[in-house]
Order: C-alpha cells, then sequence, then structure tokens
C-alpha cells in the first residue's frame, strides 16, 4: 500500500498571471503558500483483474481508455500503466472547487504515488512539470501553473513563469516572526460555493489571447502587485500587505462580472468593519474562500460565525508532495 499526500494552497500575490496566455508574452509573477489541507491517495495492488477507482465517484474498468476522469487516465497513461490489479482512491480534507488549488494537489498527489509504485525517483520540479503537462497540454485545461508547483514544492515561493514555459523557483524570505504574524493573523472563510476554476478561468484566457487590453492592463498591475507583496513580505510589513490584498482584489472583479457576488461582498464589507485590514477571495473566483488579515482576530471570527460563514483555521506546509507510508 502507498499512501501520498499534496498540500492545498493560498495565493498570497500576483494571481492570475501563471496562465501561459499571459506569461508566454509578458512573463508571469506570483507568490503562493502551501497550507496543511491535503489531498491524499491511496494505492494499492488487488487480486482482481481491473482496475478499481474511488473518489467522488467509483468506476471498476478493464482498460484504461474506459476511465472516466481525465486526469488518473491520462496520468496512467503517461506513467505505463495497464488497468490490472490496482486500487486508486482519493481523499481530501476540503472540497474540490473551493479555490485552493485541488486538482494541481490531486494531480501532484497522485503522480507522486504512481512514481512510488515504480520506484521512481521524482523532483518536486519533474513533478510539477508532469501535472502541468496532464493539465495544460494533454487535458487542455484553461488554468495556470501556480497551483502544480506549490504542492510539490510546499513552504513559501515566489515563481517567475518565462516566456519559454520554464518556471524559476525562489523561496521567500521572509523572518520566522512575520511567518509566525501571518500565521496567527491570516483566516480562511468558507463561502458555501463551490465552482470549476476552468469555468470562471476561461474568460481571463480567451480575453488575454485576444490580447484584449483591459485585460492585460489588469494582469500587469496584478504582476506589480505581487512584486509589492514580496516587499511588503521580506520587510515584515504586513499592514501594508493587507492594504495591497484589498487592492488586489478590487483589480481581480474587474476581469469578470462572475468573479464575485452580492453576498460575497457583503460578507468581505463586514469583514472590513470587524477587525479585518485586508483580504480577497483565493482563487479563481466565483465561490470558495475569503482570506483575511485581521488586526482584531475575535471581532472578525465572531461577525463571520454570525454571518454562518465556517473557518478552516490552517498553518503553512514545508514538506511539499510527498509519501505518507509505503508497505
Amino acid at each position: 500500500m502507498i499512501i501520498t499526500r499534496s498540500p492545498l494552497r493560498i495565493s498570497l500575490g500576483g494571481g492570475g498571471t501563471d496562465l501561459p496566455s499571459y506569461y508566454q508574452k509578458y512573463e508571469g509573477f506570483l507568490i503562493s503558500a502551501a497550507i496543511d489541507k491535503y489531498v491524499y491517495i491511496n494505492l494499492h495492488d488487488t487480486f482482481v483483474d481491473y482496475l478499481i477507482i474511488k473518489y467522488s465517484k467509483m468506476e471498476e474498468v478493464k482498460s484504461i481508455n474506459e476511465i472516466k476522469h481525465p486526469i488518473i487516465r491520462e496520468s496512467l497513461k503517461l506513467l505505463g500503466f495497464d488497468a490490472r490489479y490496482l486500487e486508486i482512491a482519493s481523499l481530501a480534507d476540503i472540497p474540490a472547487g473551493t479555490g485552493l488549488g485541488s486538482s494541481g494537489s490531486f494531480t501532484c498527489s497522485l503522480l507522486k504515488a504512481l512514481h512510488t509504485h515504480k520506484k521512481n525517483i521524482i523532483t518536486p520540479a519533474e513533478l510539477a512539470e508532469q501535472a502541468c503537462h496532464i493539465e495544460l497540454d494533454i487535458l487542455g485545461e484553461p488554468v495556470g501553473k501556480q497551483d502544480q508547483y506549490i504542492s510539490a514544492y510546499g513552504g513559501i515561493n515566489c515563481f517567475t513563469f518565462c516566456k519559454d514555459n520554464r518556471v524559476k523557483t525562489e523561496k521567500l524570505n521572509i523572518s520566522q516572526e512575520t511567518l509566525y504574524n501571518l500565521e496567527d493573523h491570516l483566516l480562511l472563510f468558507f463561502t458555501g460555493y463551490s465552482r470549476s476554476a476552468s469555468i470562471v478561468l476561461k474568460e481571463q484566457d480567451d480575453k488575454s489571447k485576444k490580447n484584449d487590453s483591459s485585460m492585460i492592463d489588469n494582469l500587469h498591475f496584478v504582476k506589480e502587485l505581487g512584486c509589492k507583496s514580496k516587499t511588503a513580505f521580506e520587510t515584515g510589513n504586513l499592514e501594508e500587505l493587507a492594504d495591497i490584498m484589498n487592492v488586489h482584489w478590487e483589480q481581480k472583479k474587474h476581469r469578470s462580472n462572475a468573479m464575485s457576488n452580492n453576498r460575497i461582498n457583503t460578507w468581505y464589507n463586514i469583514a472590513m468593519k470587524n477587525g479585518a485590514l485586508g483580504g480577497k477571495l483565493i482563487g479563481a473566483g466565483g465561490g470558495g474562500f475569503l482570506m483575511f488579515y485581521a488586526e482584531d482576530t475575535k471581532k472578525l471570527r465572531h461577525a463571520m460565525a454570525h454571518e454562518g460563514l465556517r473557518e478552516v483555521r490552517f498553518r503553512f506546509d514545508f514538506d511539499g508532495s510527498k509519501v505518507v507510508t509505503t508497505s
């Protein structure tokens, strides 16, 4: 039996500039952090001459091409597996479609398990690039590369997405005190909405491909905010970071009418009146988690609880994709 896990993530600046439709022309930059919420894959050999797959559904197939789950199907193809004597099951701490990069985490965790089964050694960079290849190149999803890379590496990292498709990874240079302050004052609240990131991002992707000036200018500005966030982190100026989060959220809403809704906007305004210094919606938009940097965390928690929003407490993960157990 092999059990692997890969962390989910929160975006801390520059989100949206990791799509090929943007970075292949202008270069992208963002800051992302892995958190201690995970997608798990359990893989083990069986005694039946077919493949058993368990996720939100259950599949029993005799050939790879019969698999309905696209990421599982293409991952098995890529690594040269056949559909015999194997069971794959997935489990996640947070539901899919909530803005924390679950698809990228799932792909990394699955590939890590499959490579372990074949006794392959794979680096975080190789793992991330294989996951991107499956989601972006093979499946053609209009998504970026942030989720796969931060899930594979873990930690808090700056990623530069080069025009030639290379990805440069740099550990964010922050003090231990700043790290602890972040963990103590960053709060996540679930909006109750889930959505497909691909659907929300398609509008951005299409406009970027058409060189829509308003979209390109928006992403240029967001990339600049990512660079300013890096400076705020490294100098320990988290109040400035909170201000940048607010500006980022306003810019993000301009990309699509599907980015927010009246209820999310109301909750955001309530948070800003009850201890939050800055915040934004995590992920592609349209639902998922609201993240706030709060001065008065107790007051904010009470206000959000009164609105019926559930908090998910977290710490940062520095392991990245890993094998939990093998036997």
